[in-house]
């Protein structure tokens, strides 16, 4: 059980670190075929159980070369490391983008994640953005699970951008959002 958790923004020395994302997961959404014609695009998402649990496993690190203004913020119990989150600006857009987020495994569902998010949403304010965006793959379920949690919602998804047969490996990259209320909107309103 966690203590007394604060948060801090990491320095570019973190940079170098590699987290390792491990999850396992019993249900994927499937992308039923998407179909177009001149008057609309169509498709569908469906819930559905693999065969027999899926263990997934991946590398990422905070700071990467391709995230404009990147950020990073570390959730820690004393000196201890439970989880961080690395953010970049999608300037043209004003959106903020979550590139990582990864929390060590004895302190998952504890609050940790959801604090982060917070942290994020905090950050975003700040500057004025108006919306968090991030990327999670269908087959990653407790992911999904825990976005939806925090209020994000399904706001596109891309079937071709880890490899040609990403509909057949059960691996499509879902976008997520969460639209943050306008700030200069409340200001001038007074609230």
């Amino acid at each position: 059980m966690i203590e007394q958790m604060h948060i801090k923004e990491l320095d570019k020395s973190w940079k170098e670190r590699v987290f390792i994302y491990r999850y396992e997961t019993s249900f994927y959404y499937d992308l039923s075929e998407a179909w177009q014609d001149d008057t609309e695009f169509c498709f569908c998402l469906n819930k559905r159980a693999f065969e027999k649990p899926v263990v997934k496993q991946f590398e990422g690190s905070l700071f990467s070369e391709w995230l404009i203004e990147p950020v990073a913020f570390g959730a820690f119990e004393g000196e201890t490391l439970l989880g961080v989150i690395g953010l970049g600006l999608e300037d043209w857009n004003k959106r903020l983008r979550v590139a990582e987020l990864w929390v060590d495994k004895p302190f998952r569902h504890q609050g940790v994640g959801k604090a982060l998010i917070a942290k994020a949403i905090h950050y975003a304010r700040s500057k004025n953005l108006r919306a968090l965006v991030l990327e999670t793959q269908s087959c990653n379920e407790p992911a999904i699970r825990f976005y939806l949690a925090c209020g994000f919602r399904f706001i596109g998804l891309d079937s071709t951008h880890y490899s040609n047969t990403d509909i057949l490996d059960r691996e499509v990259r879902l976008e997520m959002g969460l639209n943050l209320p306008n700030l200069e909107l409340n200001e001038e309103q007074g609230t």
